[in-house]
């Protein structure tokens, strides 16, 4: 149905032509629409890409390399599923500010108090308290210490079978190499789904390193890639890491 209303009202349009009206060689049809697809999802190669192929619609998929070639959830799925399933944020909150408050000394942490007012801050999805939750375990603790409350909280809450809960959550090599076999684009997400405005140069430059030499074993070329912004976060250091690279185009 979706599908059926975006060919009603939009014209899809390929990858390919998307980066040749960027660099003026063609015009965009009125309407044009990309359809873009992140994360790596099983979902997407079991429902959407029969779907895409049925209608002879482009997409663009955009795995980040961790979740398949280390059979690991993404940090950011392991919150998506510790707020599913611990719907008493009040605990878990208790749980993650214990831990900063253990850990404090360790990685010279503010207080308590900073944190929550910079990141409890409702929005248009979630209310304060999951906001907290999800900026403070994405992108408010270094990267260690959240990675380690993350997994706590995964382990305690949703599974203790990471490898298990990741095959049936994303897409493998042999799958991206059938989207690619079939004229889909597959593109870089990063390789750990991290804010990459948030990481120094050499992490967003590490970030893109492992996301090109995943795509490089999935058959992908190094000329004219597609960048898609994990949380659609970037910043201009990381604009010129990727032109230095040969990425051809990012999307937010």
């Amino acid at each position: 149905e979706q599908v059926a209303y975006i060919k009603r009202h939009y014209h899809p349009v390929s990858a390919k032509e998307v980066i040749e009206a960027v660099r003026g060689n063609n015009e965009l049809p009125r309407n044009a629409a990309l359809l873009t697809f992140d994360d790596g999802y099983i979902d997407h190669f079991i429902n959407v890409f029969p779907v895409l192929e049925k209608e002879k619609i482009h997409g663009c998929f955009f795995p980040p390399g961790k979740c398949v070639m280390e059979r690991a959830v993404l940090d950011v799925n392991k919150i998506h599923y510790i707020l599913a399933t611990a719907s008493d944020y009040s605990r878990l909150i208790h749980k993650i500010n214990a831990s900063v408050e253990e850990r404090r000394a360790d990685f010279g942490l503010e207080m308590l108090s900073a944190y929550w007012g910079r990141y409890a801050v409702a929005n248009r999805f979630d209310p304060a308290e999951v906001v907290y939750i999800k900026r403070i375990l994405q992108v408010g603790l270094p990267i260690q210490l959240r990675s380690e409350i993350t997994n706590a909280l995964f382990n305690e809450f949703v599974s203790n079978d990471e490898k298990a809960f990741a095959n049936e959550l994303y897409m493998d090599a042999d799958q991206l190499r059938c989207l690619l076999s079939a004229g889909m684009t597959v593109g870089s997400h990063g390789y750990d789904h991290y804010w990459l405005d948030a990481l120094d140069s050499a992490g967003q430059e590490r970030e893109v390193d492992r996301s090109l030499e995943f795509l490089d074993g999935l058959g992908v070329a190094r000329t004219d890639w597609i960048m898609c912004y994990p949380y659609g976060a970037w910043n201009d250091g990381l604009l010129g890491i990727l032109r230095r690279k040969g990425c051809a185009l990012g999307l937010t």
